[in-house]
Formats: C-alpha cells, sequence, structure tokens
C-alpha cells in the first residue's frame, strides 16, 4: 500500500514538471552566443506564463542595457593581442566627429592621451582605441549626457563590437537606483569607470578609476600638503567628515548614522540635510540641528588638521573626498562596502587608507584610536606619495590607467608590485629599460645593494682637434686616470670626420670615439648600449677639472645614485614684473640645478629622456642647440622631487668662450642667455608646474682647507691651485 502511495506521489510531480516544462514554468538554459553573452530571455530573467516572478534589480539593469554582454571578459578572451605585437603598445584616438560637444574633462583625456608618447594618430598601428564622444557623465538628468550614444557607436567602422576599446565614465545610472549602466552595449570593450563595484568590476580588464571633478588640473598637480613628519603624527582632530546627508534612498543608511559616532571634540563627523530645491518637505526632526552645527566647522580646516578622514559613499560608491583626503595627508578610512578602490589591480591600500565596513560604523572611533603612531606616520607619508605619483592631475590618471593595460599587454615586461608601491612610481620606471629593480637609481638601499663602483665618462666634442693642447686633451687624460674610470667615450658632433686613433691620448681606461646621431645635441643623452656601468660622467669639452676633483664626485654621486651631482649649479627664479620664470647663472649660496657640463647621474636617465620626454621638446632643444642640461634637471626632479648635489671645487668652473667661429661658443652668444630663458617656461608649461626644487646644501672634501697635514688628507690635490 506504501509503495502505491509513493508510486501516485511520483506520477504526479512528473506530470506536474512536465506540465510546468510545456507553459513555460521552467525554462532551460540555452547555449551561449558568444564571450559572456546569455541567451536574450536568460539574461532579462523573463519567460511565458510567470509575469508575476519578481524582477530583481541587477536583472532589471541587465534588460535595460546591453552592459554585460562581455561581463565575463579577461585579456585573453575580449582583447586582441596581435594589433599591439607590430608596432607594440600605441593609443587611437577617434577624431570628433562634427557637431559633437564634449566636456571639458573628456577633453582633457582626449589632449592627456594625444601628447602622451602612446599616441599615434594611424589606426592602423594601434593597439587600443578612445573614443571621441564623450562618455563620461551617463545620468539621463545630467546636462552633460549625450543622447543616441548607441547608434553613434554602432556606426564607428572601428569599433567591432567594441574589442580593444577602452572607455572612460565617471556617473553612471540616475536616481533612484544610480545603476552601473551607460545606457548602451559596451560590447567587448573595456572600462575606466569611477565608483565601480566589485561585482561589476572585470578584474585583468576594467580599470578602476578616481572620481574627479571638472577643476581637477590636467598637467602638473599640485603637491601634498604633508609639510613635516610630525612626531608624533596626531593633529587636532582624530577623525572628520562634513558632507550632505541623504534622508531616504541609496547611500542614507551610512550618513545618517554617523551622529551617533560625532562627539563635538576630536571626531567631528557633520552632516547637512540643505541639498536639492525640496529638501525642506522631507527633513527630519534632526535636520534643523544638524545644519546648525554644520555651519560652525569649515571644511578645509577640518581637512588640514585632521589625521584620519572618513570617506563615506554617496549615492554613488565614490566621492570627492577620496582624493581630497590624499592631498590633505588625512589618512581615508573607507566606508564604502563593495567599492572597487581606485587602480586597484597596482596598488596596495592597506599601506595608505583604513579598509572600513560600514556595518560597523560605532568600531570607527576605537579602531582608529588604536593605531600605532609609527603606522599613523606611514600611512600618511604613502597617502603622499600615491597622490603625486598617480592623483594630482588628470594626465597623471589617465597615464596611470594605460600603463596598467601595457603591463597587461607586455605581460613579461610588466612592473613588479613595488615599482607601482614606492617612490618614483611606476609612471617614471618603465619596464622596458627592465624588470630588475636593481638597474634603477631608486632601489639601492630597498635591496641593500650599491650601484656599480665604476663610472663611463661621456665627453661631448664639437670643435675639430687641430692640437694636443687642446683642453679636452687634458680632460681626457684627468678623467682616464680615476681610479673609478672604467672608459671614456668621446662623443663627436663636429662636422669635421672623426681625427685618426693615433691622435688621442694613450691612458690607462680606454677610450672610444662614437659619432653622434645627426649630430644633435640630444645624442650626448641616448642610451648608449656601449654604457656598461650604472654612473655616467657627463662632459663639455672645454670642462676643466682635476683628477681629484673626478674622484670626489664620483664618491658623492654613490650616496645619492638617484640625482645629479656635480659641479656648475644654475638658479631658477620666479620674475613676478614679466610674470614668468627666469633663469640665472650667478653665484650665490642658493642652487636649483646642476649643468650637465661637469655631472655624474645613473645613465637610465639616458633612456627616461629619450624615452618620456615627448619629441616637441626634445626637437626644441635640437634646434637651439641649446637647453639639454636644463631639460635634464626638469626631469631629474620631476621624477625625484630632490634638487640636484652640488660638489665644491678647488676653482670656479668655467666655460670656456672660445672663438666666435667655433660651435662650441654659445657661452659667448647674447642670444644662449634669452634662448635659457625660453626655455625654462616651455620646459615648465609642458610639465604642467616647476619640478626644480632649491637647495644650499655643498658637499666639501673631508678636512678641505684645514691645518692638517696636507699628507694626511683624502683630497689633498684639490687645495692645490
Amino acid at each position: 500500500m506504501q509503495a502505491k502511495k509513493r508510486y501516485l506521489i511520483l506520477l504526479s510531480a512528473g506530470a506536474s514538471l512536465i506540465l510546468l516544462f510545456c507553459f513555460g514554468g521552467i525554462q532551460v538554459p540555452l547555449s551561449r552566443r558568444g564571450p559572456g553573452r546569455r541567451d536574450d530571455h536568460s539574461l532579462t530573467g523573463y519567460h511565458p506564463g510567470a509575469r508575476w516572478r519578481h524582477i530583481s534589480p541587477r536583472q532589471k539593469r541587465d534588460s535595460n542595457s546591453g552592459l554585460f554582454t562581455g561581463r565575463r571578459c579577461r585579456m585573453e578572451s575580449c582583447f586582441n593581442f596581435s594589433l599591439c605585437e607590430r608596432n607594440g603598445f600605441k593609443v587611437y584616438v577617434y577624431p570628433q566627429q562634427k557637431g559633437e560637444k564634449l566636456s571639458e574633462s573628456y577633453q582633457n583625456i582626449l589632449s592627456s592621451i594625444e601628447g602622451s608618447r602612446f599616441h599615434t594618430p594611424d589606426p592602423a598601428k594601434a593597439c587600443l582605441f578612445v573614443l571621441s564622444l564623450d562618455t563620461l557623465d551617463r545620468d539621463q538628468l545630467s546636462p552633460q549626457y549625450v543622447h543616441n550614444l548607441k547608434a553613434k557607436i554602432q556606426s564607428l567602422p572601428l569599433w567591432n563590437e567594441g574589442r580593444n576599446h577602452i572607455i572612460f565614465n565617471l556617473y553612471s545610472g540616475t536616481w533612484p537606483d544610480y545603476t552601473e549602466d551607460l545606457g548602451f552595449d559596451i560590447g567587448f570593450a573595456m572600462l575606466a569607470k569611477a565608483s565601480i563595484s566589485t561585482e561589476n568590476f572585470r578584474p585583468n580588464f576594467d580599470v578602476s578609476v578616481p572620481l574627479f571633478s571638472k577643476d581637477h588640473p590636467r598637467t602638473g598637480g599640485e603637491r601634498g600638503f604633508l609639510k613635516h613628519n610630525t612626531i608624533p603624527p596626531y593633529r587636532k582632530y582624530m577623525l572628520v567628515f562634513k558632507g550632505k546627508r541623504y534622508l531616504t534612498g541609496i547611500g542614507s543608511d551610512t550618513r545618517n548614522a554617523l551622529y551617533h559616532v560625532h562627539n563635538s571634540e576630536d571626531v567631528v563627523l557633520l552632516t547637512t540635510c540643505k541639498h536639492g530645491k525640496d529638501w525642506q518637505k522631507h527633513k527630519d526632526v534632526r535636520c534643523d540641528k544638524d545644519n546648525i552645527e554644520y555651519d560652525k566647522y569649515d571644511y578645509r580646516e577640518m581637512l588640514y588638521n585632521s589625521t584620519f578622514c572618513l570617506v563615506p559613499r554617496g549615492r554613488r560608491l565614490g566621492s570627492f573626498r577620496f582624493l581630497e583626503a590624499l592631498q590633505a595627508a588625512c589618512v581615508p578610512v573607507m566606508l564604502s562596502n563593495g567599492w572597487e578602490l581606485p587602480f586597484s589591480e597596482i596598488i596596495n591600500w592597506n599601506t595608505a587608507a583604513v579598509i572600513g565596513d560600514e556595518r560597523l560604523l560605532l568600531q570607527i572611533p576605537s579602531t582608529v584610536r588604536s593605531i600605532h603612531q609609527d603606522k599613523i606616520l606611514s600611512l600618511r607619508q604613502q597617502t603622499q606619495f600615491l597622490w603625486e605619483a598617480y592623483f594630482n592631475s588628470l594626465e597623471k590618471i589617465v597615464l596611470t590607467t594605460l600603463e596598467i593595460i601595457q603591463d597587461r599587454v607586455l605581460l613579461h615586461a610588466s612592473r613588479s608590485s613595488l615599482m607601482w608601491n614606492s617612490l618614483p612610481g611606476g609612471l617614471f620606471t618603465l619596464p622596458q629599460y627592465s624588470t630588475n629593480l636593481g638597474d634603477f637609481p631608486f632601489y639601492y638601499a630597498k635591496l641593500g645593494t650599491k650601484p656599480y663602483p665604476k663610472f663611463t665618462a661621456i665627453i661631448h666634442m664639437v670643435t675639430p682637434l687641430v692640437s694636443q693642447s687642446q683642453p679636452v686633451m687634458k680632460l681626457l687624460v684627468a678623467v682616464a686616470k680615476s681610479q673609478y674610470c672604467a672608459q671614456v667615450i668621446v662623443l663627436w658632433n663636429s662636422d669635421k670626420p672623426l681625427p685618426a686613433k693615433h691622435r688621442w691620448p694613450v691612458t690607462s681606461a680606454p677610450i672610444s670615439v662614437i659619432e653622434g646621431e645627426s649630430k644633435v645635441i640630444n645624442s650626448r643623452f641616448l642610451p648608449y648600449n656601449t654604457i656598461p656601468t650604472d654612473a655616467v660622467l657627463s662632459l663639455d669639452e672645454d670642462t676643466v677639472l682635476s683628477t681629484t676633483e673626478v674622484d670626489f664626485a664620483f664618491t658623492v654621486w654613490q650616496s645619492f645614485p638617484d640625482r645629479i651631482v656635480g659641479y656648475p649649479a644654475r638658479s631658477h627664479f620666479w620674475d613676478s614684473n614679466k610674470e614668468r620664470w627666469g633663469y640665472t647663472s650667478k653665484w650665490t649660496n642658493d642652487y636649483s640645478m646642476v649643468l650637465t657640463g661637469a655631472a655624474i647621474y645613473h645613465k637610465y636617465y639616458h633612456y627616461l629622456y629619450t624615452t618620456y620626454l615627448p619629441a616637441s621638446l626634445r626637437t626644441m632643444v635640437d634646434q637651439m642647440s641649446n637647453c639639454e642640461d636644463i631639460l635634464m634637471n626638469f626631469l631629474v626632479s620631476s621624477v625625484t622631487k630632490l634638487p640636484p648635489v652640488k660638489v665644491t671645487q678647488k676653482k670656479q668652473y668655467k666655460e670656456t668662450m672660445m672663438g666666435q667661429s667655433s660651435r662650441a661658443s654659445r657661452w659667448a652668444d647674447p642670444d644662449h642667455f634669452a634662448q635659457r630663458q625660453t626655455c625654462m617656461n616651455k620646459f615648465a608649461n609642458w610639465f604642467g608646474t616647476m619640478p626644480l626644487i632649491h637647495s644650499q646644501m655643498r658637499m666639501d672634501p673631508v678636512l678641505f682647507k684645514d691645518q692638517v697635514s696636507i699628507l694626511r688628507k683624502k683630497y689633498r690635490d684639490i687645495e692645490r691651485l
């Protein structure tokens, strides 16, 4: 009997299943029609006979847009690497279409790409493509919203379902849901998106970028506000926040609860209901009190005088306060569950921020109070590094995005985490030069190593060799006698033929003569493969230095391998009358440049000078045959955020006044000084700021000019005139 009952139950259940299947109650998944693409019915959650079924916000979002057509995309599945094999990592920006308006921010993004070394005007050489259609603001209520974007993109002949394209976006979705829907099918394109959630972020494909304001500078950018490493590192406030309080909807939960933690003393968390046109219709009993308290405090004063800054989510996951806190050296306390933090692929945010949980708001004050002062100082210093390395200008945000993608494409030559998370940062450590940390001038201390204890001298010659008594012959002998000299390279930039080998002196260190590329002045900074040492001693042919002076300068450089170390110093100043930068060669206690006519630096700067700087600046230098030394100083100070190092010598450095018929007589040219003034401003304009830093430090030989016996001095020849 029991068996008969079980049989009837199974029979009725089977019949029910058949009926449900026939009338659509159960849907059998269909095969996928492409990478990450589902059948339309499965994608939308719709099926006949089940209209009553609840559709989740995520399903609704998917049904309204094809944003997630490539939701499972990764570089290996949705990116065509073959486009990068022929010409390397090059980026093409579509020409702007007639009648299409661009926001200032999007125009700055495109300008940053077009001004970078990645840009190519030829789409056939491109590895990555960027739309000229403004995709930054996809909030339908925004005046910046571009209509009919779907049709405009689909009509592009190079679109190819979005493959090898990257789309920049700051705002997506609109009130009241604020979803991450862009309103068009991005196909297999990558997203460089602000406020992106970990749920929708496609690792190793998308790039999370910070939310920045329309006033964010395109180039240059301000430095961080950490001026002194005070111990203990505490400020007036422990934890602060000042911003809108959303009474209802997304983002309201956390901000509505901040008053529980606010104590009006060292934890000051302020919100206001005064936003929107009809805020008074929705205000609650706390609004008036909150508004009064809100108006008592100045936001900037709080920001710069707090140890920690709360960064809760707004309507979207990202917030302007994130970048504001970084710049102010106020350690961000993140309260935005599910936010994929900016550049998370390369940045270790645990070293610069406190990652909180919105559900544990009441524990935040005790958590930040428990952080040791050494850790606070470390967090604060890292905020400054990250701000200046990747976030303080739109150009750096864009270049960081492109460098991340390039590292994926050239995986064998990608940067390490240490390169990205320590000075000077990934933008200045180019993996095409090397992936070995020991080959760069920045990591010797971290690795516990020292640079190679020899240098290669490069003497720049433009004057024909007519006499054995020329200054260059004495210079060759003095440099080659140095105990640290590995070899001497004479860079022949003269129009005359190369002199015969017997014309050059016989020295213990080998001398090789090479012809400069196109006889241009920038050829002195080319990354020659014949340089075997880390250090380069750059010399003009008319430089007067003794062997002892060369030895001393190299010894000093070994302690400062990331800087320019040398003898001839110059300085810059701001001319308020002309409202421009000025250049001065006056001998004062202050300097900001050490000229490369007699200076030692790491050979990596040759590669950076040739590869990183734009062709327009190097072309200008070649055309004037001037300012290459200033440009190198700009570059090195921009990388290190430090001044060069001047060493003293027994006599003033002299730029020998040669005959007017000589190409080397630039110091006697009346236009030479005016050109250098022009260069200063051209360079500062490209860098977006003035990177040169003033210093008064001079390195003197030990026991120089004192009463100790000359025989007991290490650099005794310096005292002899």
